[in-house]
């Protein structure tokens, strides 16, 4: 009788190893499927890749303030977003991780060409003069500029905005996009306009500009009156679209984001590569109506 308890203990402890020995490897499965996994030859990469592959983590730079591209949650500090997502899936086909760092219009060429960060997803609209100095992918999205204006002010077109004010993301192109569109729509003359040497703090034929730092100041501006209109893209100004606000007639400027990075680096090909097969597989499709950016 001894004999058969002591033959069940011995049973019941090789139980507890068998069990507890699972449970450990399905702990080890979890951690390790949460970490990025890459099939790609790093010795195959550009030598600055491989130096930020060495490094662990690629370092976006990513708007925080622009729901469905980035958005950070104040209470979360989590970002997400297209161009988010994007950044991942770059960070994820390296075998990396991701590190975001929030920037504006006037903060994310600064802080690429300084190094701080690797690549610039951030509505980075593709200019010929902008090429010059930085590099850009094939375009992930492509949007538009309108304007948005409160009700009250009645003003449904471009020739209203004659006379008045408008608010605008400083190091963006929405304001030389918005008098292109009053002279090619003879709202103005354009008279002494140059597309090269355009300053929206001297421009004032027509219309002015007020520059800010950030979308939520312009549309903080525009309850406040303290500027007669919002103009940047229509995906964005769309989070900033609430009652009481419309759109003014006219859509103009087609706007192709790309992904920017330092001109002439290594990774300027690898980003390109992947944003025309996800493109071409329905990735990024998938992402922006995802994202309801559609």
């Amino acid at each position: 009788m001894k004999l058969k308890k002591i033959m069940v203990w011995i049973m019941m402890a090789v139980m507890m190893i068998v069990i507890v020995g699972c449970e450990n490897n399905s702990d080890e499965q979890q951690e390790n499927s949460s970490k990025p996994i890459s099939t790609v030859n790093v010795g195959e990469l550009p030598e600055d890749v491989q130096e930020i592959v060495k490094r662990g983590v690629l370092r976006v730079g990513v708007k925080n303030s622009v729901e469905g591209f980035g958005y950070q949650d104040p209470i979360t500090n989590e970002f997400t977003g297209l161009e988010v997502s994007l950044g991942k899936d770059i960070a994820d086909y390296l075998g990396i991780d991701v590190e975001y760092t929030a920037v504006t219009a006037a903060t994310r060429t600064e802080l690429l060409d300084s190094g701080d960060i690797d690549c610039v997803l951030a509505t980075f609209t593709i200019t010929e003069e902008r090429k010059e100095s930085w590099d850009f992918s094939t375009p992930y999205y492509t949007d538009h500029v309108t304007v948005l204006v409160e009700d009250s002010s009645n003003i449904v077109s471009l020739e209203d905005l004659i006379g008045k004010t408008v608010g605008v993301s400083s190091g963006s192109t929405s304001a030389r996009s918005l008098v292109e569109a009053m002279i090619e729509k003879n709202v103005i003359t354009g008279e002494g306009f140059n597309v090269d040497t355009f300053d929206p703090a001297r421009w004032i034929e027509g219309v002015k500009f007020q520059q800010y730092d950030d979308y939520p100041t312009i549309s903080m501006a525009l309850s406040a009156g303290q500027v007669d209109a919002f103009c940047v893209d229509k995906s964005i100004l769309s989070i900033y679209h609430t009652i009481g606000r419309s759109y003014i007639e006219e859509e103009f400027a087609p706007q192709e984001y790309g992904v920017t990075t330092r001109k002439g680096s290594g990774l300027s090909q690898v980003v390109d590569d992947l944003i025309q097969k996800w493109k071409a597989d329905g990735t990024i499709d998938a992402l922006i109506a995802e994202n309801r950016l559609e």
